[in-house]
């Protein structure tokens, strides 16, 4: 049961390097001073460039096989991965605020406080003839700056106060990253979208030469086109200004902003509604998060979360859990349990911990710990709640721990309530401990087994003048041995929604994951 995607190999190139030749002047004015503009093999825009329309072919995307003699879905190797994009960077601009905004320093919670990291995502569009190149250029680039007046502190640049010893924003407009690329590729070269590719981190690049290494802007959007008419839209900002939730009314504020003119859920930008008690209480233990000696004020520490092992040593796969499949995870769930507990998430969690648990145990040890992380939403749950539109990070990881003894004995039932009960630990008194503990510590998440899900966030729904995006998905730079990815479906591939399961491991380990996957 479900569909494997056979991976690839990480890239070990600079993440933020694009191949390029000599300098040319762009053929689009910004609507600030261009501060860098390149070509590769001749090829640059003009007013006149009209690309070729010829649609990706979404089907051949996402390629799945039903094997109706054994009624089961049988793994197909994926189609070959490209690995160079041949991407060329036109133009990288900075782009300010549509209207002067007020100077200030941002408080950032402790929550943003330990997300001091840039992550990316890309959003893949096909041809739309009503919308040239220049149109789409011309419709970001104002949205962007108009996006900057709510958002200021998107423009700001982050420091650390000297008074406090804590990170914070100064929101000084001084803008954020505006990049224009072309490829030499259509879509439908670019082969399975759904497996992550470390060559996709050239649509979104994550750093602008333009700024000095310790300057470098918060917030950085990258549209690149491609030959077949098709284009994606790559972000890329430091984790400690969104969430997925607050990531997710952004976007949906962009393409408002590019369509109607206005925001449609204007943000809520007080962070100050998570600040830590005085004096702070740690009313609770916290072995989900790892305490390391090291200064509070986000010095460099030399250390990332989850480094074991390196990533030159995983082979990434994805796995397809199809509606049917989840289903039948939900009736196996019913056995001995009570059906309350059984929804879509918590019966794939369960499912995956057991399986990276017990794959991942190679010494056999039947009382070794196994320890699952996933990410829980704590705007409804903390007291006062926080408005539904906070724009900061307002999550945290929910955690169970057992050994591998009980994951592999006891009835599936028990490992979803676990899941279950993870969550319902998020009370909130929990979650003022949590940020309390974080007033006092340094650390980082502690489990073996850290669920990222993209599944229900709907990044994918945003409706964009020139339509939704064919797939959208976070850009994978490392492949991560503690980290699982939970992606959705691309759109129109299925009648029925599935997820995706990203997992990366080595050789043997894998084998073995495989195998216990493919067991409901």
């Amino acid at each position: 049961m479900g569909t494997v995607y056979h991976g690839f190999s990480p890239l070990s190139q600079d993440p933020n390097k694009v191949t390029m030749k000599k300098n040319v002047h762009h053929a689009f004015p910004s609507t600030l001073v261009p501060l860098k503009s390149q070509t590769f093999n001749n090829i640059s825009f003009s007013r006149k460039l009209k690309f070729p329309v010829s649609l990706p072919n979404v089907g051949s995307l996402c390629r799945t096989r039903l094997c109706r003699a054994y009624a089961v879905i049988q793994p197909l190797a994926a189609a070959p991965t490209t690995t160079d994009l041949r991407v060329t960077i036109q133009r990288t601009s900075m782009v300010t605020p549509f209207e002067e905004t007020e100077r200030r320093s941002m408080f950032l919670s402790n929550i943003d406080q330990s997300l001091n990291f840039v992550i990316s995502s890309l959003h893949f569009f096909s041809n739309n003839p009503e919308f040239t190149p220049e149109i789409i250029i011309e419709k970001l680039e104002m949205a962007c700056r108009k996006m900057l007046v709510p958002y200021d502190y998107s423009a700001g640049r982050l420091r650390v106060n000297p008074e406090q010893g804590r990170l914070e924003i100064d929101c000084n407009s001084a803008g954020s990253g505006f990049v224009i690329a072309s490829s030499e590729l259509s879509l439908d070269e670019l082969g399975d979208l759904v497996n992550p590719n470390p060559a996709f981190q050239d649509l979104a690049i994550q750093t602008v030469e333009c700024c000095h290494p310790q300057d470098q802007p918060l917030y950085i959007l990258q549209v690149t086109f491609f030959k077949c008419g098709g284009f994606t839209i790559g972000f890329s900002f430091n984790h400690l200004t969104y969430d997925g939730v607050a990531g997710k009314i952004f976007l949906e504020n962009l393409a408002s902003l590019i369509t109607y003119d206005r925001l449609v859920l204007p943000p809520y930008n007080n962070r100050k509604l998570l600040v830590a008690r005085s004096p702070p209480r740690v009313t609770y233990p916290h072995p989900e998060l790892l305490k390391l000696d090291l200064p509070i004020n986000g010095g460099e520490t030399g250390l990332t979360p989850f480094q074991l092992p390196s990533s030159s040593d995983l082979e990434c796969k994805t796995f397809r859990l199809s509606a049917q499949d989840i289903l039948s995870l939900k009736e196996k769930a019913k056995i001995g349990g009570d059906s309350i507990y059984n929804t879509s998430f918590n019966v794939v969690v369960a499912h995956i911990w057991r399986c990276k648990a017990l794959a991942t145990n190679t010494g056999n040890d039947p009382a070794k710990l196994s320890t699952i992380l996933y990410a829980v939403n704590i705007r409804s749950k903390i007291r006062p709640r926080l408005p539904p539109t906070y724009a900061g990070n307002a999550i945290l990881n929910a955690y169970w721990t057992t050994t591998c003894r009980e994951l592999e004995e006891t009835p599936f039932s028990r490992i979803v309530r676990m899941i279950s009960q993870g969550s319902e630990r998020m009370t909130d008194e929990y979650i003022k401990s949590v940020i309390d503990w974080g007033e006092l510590n340094k650390g980082f998440p502690n489990g073996d087994v850290f669920v990222s899900s993209w599944w229900k966030l709907g990044v994918g729904d945003v409706m964009y003048p020139w339509g939704k995006p064919i797939w959208s998905c976070p850009v994978v730079r490392n492949h991560s041995y503690n980290i699982i990815l939970l992606l959705p479906d691309i759109k129109g591939t299925s009648n029925t929604e599935g997820v995706n399961v990203v997992v990366a491991l080595p050789h043997k380990q894998m084998v073995k994951f495989e195998g216990l996957f493919h067991k409901f």
